[in-house]
């Protein structure tokens, strides 16, 4: 497959199953803990759940349990749902290339799967994500854009980040658009 026509018809299986099982590996694989807390970030001590030391519920006694930073929670959650989401795609890619008849070189998948699992650890521990919201100019839409949620009394809050916001979207949009350039260097690399 070292023609033209090869490389663009691996090219678009490559970015049609990055694409397609993006969601499933970034929602349906990820562990509820490490979304809520892989974007962590501070000096303070938190436990495991990411309850802050000192802020226990009803006075629970936490005694001995384990405690880092929030920054040190944060990474250690985004590290975790990054590879997971990352061997579900490299997953998914060598499955579906090898049912379609073609074996993909170890550094091509290699290459591809690094591409997507980088910028999405990036992406995910928000900071970068932020920053780069602020040059392009959409902390309008950022600040605009919020899902309203209830907390466990029913009282209605908004909410900034999750399901139904900008920065949701944002986050997602990068994903996809990243799962191309991811898709492309594996097939060049598949194909040279």
């Amino acid at each position: 497959m070292k023609n033209s026509t090869g490389t663009l018809t691996l090219f678009a299986a490559l970015l049609a199953t990055f694409d397609a099982t993006h969601p499933f590996c970034d929602h349906w694989v990820q562990n509820g803990g490490d979304a809520a807390n892989k974007d962590a970030h501070g000096n303070h001590l938190v436990y495991a759940d990411g309850v802050e030391v000192g802020a226990e519920p009803d006075g629970q006694d936490r005694t001995g349990h384990p405690t880092m930073t929030a920054t040190q929670l944060g990474r250690r959650c985004a590290a975790r749902h990054v590879a997971t989401y990352t061997l579900g795609q490299a997953a998914a890619a060598l499955a579906v290339t090898r049912l379609l008849g073609h074996r993909l070189p170890t550094r091509a998948l290699l290459a591809g799967a690094a591409i997507n699992g980088a910028t999405h650890y990036v992406i995910d521990r928000r900071e970068p994500l932020l920053k780069l919201a602020r040059i392009v100019r959409k902390t309008g839409y950022i600040d605009h854009c919020h899902a309203v949620r209830l907390t466990e009394d029913g009282t209605p809050h908004a909410e900034t980040t999750g399901p139904g916001t900008a920065l949701m979207e944002l986050d997602q949009a990068l994903h996809r658009g990243i799962g191309v350039i991811a898709a492309a260097a594996t097939a060049w690399l598949a194909t040279r």
